[in-house]
């Protein structure tokens, strides 16, 4: 019986790894092309039937792909805006969660509901009144227009709030016989204990802004502060073809710190996202 059992529940497992298995190389598989034709000269790109393996690597296309656009700017002004408002996120979204989580006060319930609801608004229906109010500071083409905006997150807010709550209330009753004041608290005791859902809540706002296309396009006017998506556009062309193993050279460059920020943060993201929300309001 109990090898029955083990015999069951050891198929399982590996029908599971074999699903598993084969989702991770399907969702892996437009990124290896990329990575392939980013190799390919032009003759190669669309050749039937398709080369997985280039016959001749390219590694001019990399150089070359730095060197069509000022990828350096472009490069520095993502990283700017992107770290920029990863760390305005993280101090509002806490401080935000703290209050809705710790603290009592008239109509929190309420103004939280208010507050989340916001998560339901297209952002591409407060683009034209975001920016006539960034005209009217005529903070367009700056840096301002570009961090600003994004500084506070509803959604941030809502996972941090519900991490904190499944945090014990001792730990604060605790700290305050200490003297401990609730900022001292929040930044001593909660946050270290809080790891995972700061590095979700870091991750999520660094990809969403360093993959942002729309809002940069529409408040900056020059070269000098075009962000990386934008430069992108640079290997488009209707008129001589687009170059497809320089663009895609190209896109491996925007392509890597997401790669590299996510394994650096992979641990505690999957902790942080199997955790939220196990403790309601």
């Amino acid at each position: 019986m109990l090898r029955s059992k083990r015999a069951r529940k050891t198929v399982f497992a590996i029908f599971w790894y074999i699903v598993l298995g084969i989702t991770a190389v399907a969702v892996m598989l437009p990124y290896i092309w990329m990575l392939s034709t980013s190799l390919k000269g032009s003759d190669e790109v669309f050749a039937y039937p398709p080369n997985w393996i280039p016959r001749t690597w390219r590694f001019q296309n990399y150089v070359e792909a730095w060197n069509a656009a000022p990828f350096g700017r472009y490069f520095l002004n993502s990283a700017v805006v992107a770290l920029a408002v990863t760390i305005g996120q993280l101090i509002t979204c806490s401080l935000a969660a703290f209050a809705f989580a710790r603290m009592e006060f008239k109509g929190k319930d309420v103004m939280f509901a208010l507050f989340l609801s916001t998560t339901m608004i297209s952002t591409q229906v407060t683009l034209v009144p975001s920016y006539l109010v960034l005209k009217t500071l005529r903070w367009l083409d700056t840096y301002q227009a570009l961090i600003v905006p994004f500084l506070a997150n509803a959604f941030g807010v809502f996972m941090m709030r519900q991490y904190f709550m499944t945090l014990p209330r001792e730990l604060e009753d605790a700290a305050k016989l200490d003297g401990c004041g609730r900022l001292r608290f929040l930044w001593q005791v909660l946050l270290p204990l809080s790891k995972p859902i700061v590095a979700s809540q870091a991750l999520f706002a660094f990809m969403g802004n360093w993959n942002s296309y729309l809002w940069p396009l529409i408040v900056t006017t020059s070269e000098h502060m075009r962000t990386l998506q934008i430069g992108l556009r640079y290997f488009v062309s209707q008129e001589g073809g687009t170059q497809w193993g320089i663009f895609m050279a190209a896109t491996v460059f925007v392509s890597v710190p997401i790669v590299l920020f996510y394994l650096f943060v992979q641990k505690s993201f999957v902790e942080g996202i199997a955790t939220t929300g196990l403790k309601g309001a």
